[in-house]
This record gives C-alpha cells, structure tokens and sequence, in this order.
C-alpha cells in the first residue's frame, strides 16, 4: 500500500471540516493501527497518526469508517460553545480579575476555585461516552454522503473495532469498544429489518 496514494484517498473521503483540522500523518513506528490525541483548546490542528503497515490488514470499507470514526471524534470536541460550564469559566476567570485588581487573596482563591470547577466541568463534558457514540452517528451519516449504505457502513464500523483490536495483540475490547460495537450492530440490524 502506498501511503501518499491512501492519505490522498483518505483526505476525499473526509467532510471539509476534517480536512481543515485534521491533519494525517503516517507513522510506521506506532503500535497501534491509528491513533490520536485528545484535542486541546489550543491546538489549531489534530493529527492523526497512521501505521499503514497495519492498515492494510483492514478492508478498505473498515478503513473509510475508522477514519471517518476518527476525524468525527477529533472535530466533535468542543471547547468554546456557549453553555453553563463556559459562563462558570468566564465568571471565575472574571473573578479572579477583579479580585487581583481589589488585592483580596481569598476573592481571588475563591473565584479561582469557580474557574477550576467550569474547566474540569468542560472537561468532563467533553470526555462522556455519548460522545464516543456521537462519533460513531456522525461518521455513519458522512459515509452516507460517501455512497456507503447505513447498514454496511454501520457494520463495517464495527468489525474494524474488533480486527484492530485483533492486530494491536489485545486481549479484548474495552468496555466502551463493547458498547459501541453494540450500538453499531444494533443500527446495523434495524435498517436491515426495514428492507
């Protein structure tokens, strides 16, 4: 498998969005097929590393739906949306401010402390396993949009949880790869209980 020709693929598949943030990269030294970071507020770009001596061990439907699984995941997180744990933020982060400014060390500790609470709120938010399930909708819906049917891309989905589990050496899958492999079969068959 040439790389360059799979990323160039890859990058088609992609929705703009993904194209925009995400970026691939190819990295034959990882052990895992793909991987990446959880995306930090202050990173404009979330790559995505890639062993694709690994990835050809997958088909290419498995591969489409893992990177789209992938891109929809990195581009789903979202840090600055306006909800209640945002306004916690900004009014401890105000806080603190005025309380600098009025040299009062406990205000200043206290509105800290509100800062700190909205930011691992934020955080919690952000790391929830709806949101793993979200990934896997929206990347079903994209591949909807790339000609795939729901049901295979569905399926497909989530036999590629399964093989990389097989190729990384796991043991098993984790409890949430178990859950989203559920989810997946579970759309899988109820759009094929339709037809």
């Amino acid at each position: 498998m040439n790389p360059d020709t799979e990323i160039r693929h890859l990058l088609d598949l992609m929705p703009a969005s993904g194209r925009m943030m995400a970026r691939l990269i190819a990295n034959p030294r990882q052990s895992t097929v793909i991987q990446c970071e959880f995306p930090l507020p202050w990173k404009t770009t979330r790559p995505i590393l890639i062993n694709f001596d690994l990835w050809k061990q997958l088909s290419r439907p498995q591969r489409d739906l893992l990177l789209l699984r992938t891109v929809s995941w990195v581009t789903n997180v979202q840090w600055f949306k306006p909800d209640w744990n945002q306004g916690i933020v900004v009014a401890g982060i105000v806080g603190v401010g005025v309380q600098f400014m009025q040299q009062d060390a406990v205000g200043v500790l206290l509105a800290g402390g509100l800062a700190a609470i909205g930011v691992r709120r934020v955080w919690q938010a952000n790391q929830r396993s709806e949101m793993e399930l979200e990934a896997d909708d929206i990347a079903i819906r994209v591949a909807t949009r790339r000609g795939y049917e729901e049901a295979i891309a569905a399926a497909a989905l989530a036999e590629a949880i399964e093989v990389v589990a097989t190729i990384e050496g796991r043991r098993g899958l984790s409890f949430m790869e178990l859950v989203r492999c559920q989810h997946l079969k579970a759309i899988a068959n109820s759009y094929k209980g339709h037809n």
